[in-house]
């Protein structure tokens, strides 16, 4: 399949030949205000299975689908709760997935068997054409394989995609890099199922009391039936192994030094993540043979900064040719929890305390 490149700027073209893929069942990865996504018909059980075949994703993974108005809505969801309406006055359009009792509209290669529907209504000027373009809901995973570090620019997409898909549009570097928050708001108390940039204290705001699904934080079982993408299967990862290092400042950049020299002796390159404040740690290795690639992630002071930078770097390792990645705990700030959720999936939970 050959693979249409178009940017952004090139404006109205753009989202008219990519709402006419939409409508013909063809796929387009586009720029969100998150991730790029990886776009098809929510309501044409065809493009979702070309969706989960081209990210080889399985087939139990929910997608989410992205609307550009709220009367979009109304057709694919049975019951709104009032606490659900408040979020939604509250955070829509923006980075915040909700899921509701479906229809019979929405097909079950959408929703991954479920019998609940994840809807997110974007700010993305760019993705809200496509959609009103299209004319239809449109299912968006990350446009990435499915397993990879999710994309925030289009050469990721590219990377990923191209030959797989119909078109992908490119917006340039995402706002955010992080994934949307989503909320289940199809029982009586809100769950947290996956945290993002929306966070649980100004959800609780909104609604009062928030639940969090224990798969936020731990590893899900094989037999779980995973109501929202990112709680069960593998995602996020760099090719590398990938080691988190949490502790005291110092005691961590020891620890990681120690590490860094077996695998010196090993005749063997390792990438670090660090932050701003803590890179000179390990600069003194930079004159060693086989010294390790530094990639530093952002300041302690801002969190935002971090989540932004987190899958960018991952990806430039699998360029370096490194043996192993070691991480510092950089989950910190108001994204906390969302850069924790993310950095503990990619490290597949791989973790050492100091």
């Amino acid at each position: 399949m050959d693979t249409l490149l178009m940017k952004e700027e090139q404006g109205d073209i753009v989202y008219e030949k990519a709402g006419s893929i939409l409508r013909k069942g063809g796929l387009v990865a586009f720029p969100t205000e998150t991730v790029y996504g990886l776009g098809g018909n929510a309501l044409d059980h065809t493009a979702a299975e070309k969706i989960y075949a081209a990210k080889g994703r399985p087939s139990d993974n929910p997608l989410i689908v992205h609307i550009c108005n709220e009367e979009m809505m109304e057709p694919l969801v049975s019951v709104i709760h009032p606490k659900a309406r408040k979020l939604m006055d509250v955070f829509w359009p923006g980075p915040l997935t909700l899921i509701f009792p479906k229809t019979d509209k929405v097909p079950y290669e959408t929703t991954g068997g479920l019998d609940t529907v994840a809807i997110r209504f974007p700010s993305h000027e760019c993705a809200r054409k496509i959609i009103a373009s299209a004319n239809v809901p449109i299912a968006a995973p990350s446009a990435n394989v499915s397993g990879r570090p999710s994309p925030t620019i289009a050469q990721h997409v590219i990377e990923d995609m191209n030959g797989r898909i119909d078109m992908i549009v490119d917006g340039g570097n995402v706002g955010i890099g992080v994934e949307s928050t989503i909320v289940d708001v199809s029982g009586e108390t809100p769950m947290i199922l996956r945290p993002g940039f929306v966070t649980k204290q100004m959800i609780e705001q909104i609604v009062g009391e928030v639940l969090v699904d224990a798969a936020v934080t731990k590893k899900v079982s094989e037999t779980v039936h995973p109501k929202a993408p990112g709680m069960k299967y593998r995602h996020y990862a760099p090719k590398a192994p990938l080691t988190i290092v949490s502790g005291k400042e110092k005691a961590v950049a020891n620890k990681i030094l120690d590490m860094v020299k077996e695998k010196q002796e090993e005749k063997q390159k390792v990438g670090i993540i660090c932050t701003t404040e803590t890179k000179l740690f390990y600069l003194k290795e930079q004159k060693q043979a086989y010294a390790p690639i530094i990639k530093v992630i952002g300041s302690k002071q801002d969190s935002k900064a971090i989540a932004h930078n987190l899958y960018s770097i991952l990806r430039e390792f699998d360029n370096e040719n490194v043996s192993m990645i070691l991480s510092e705990d950089v989950s910190i700030g108001l994204l906390k929890e969302a850069i924790e959720n993310r950095l503990m999936k990619a490290a597949g939970h791989n973790i050492i305390h100091v």
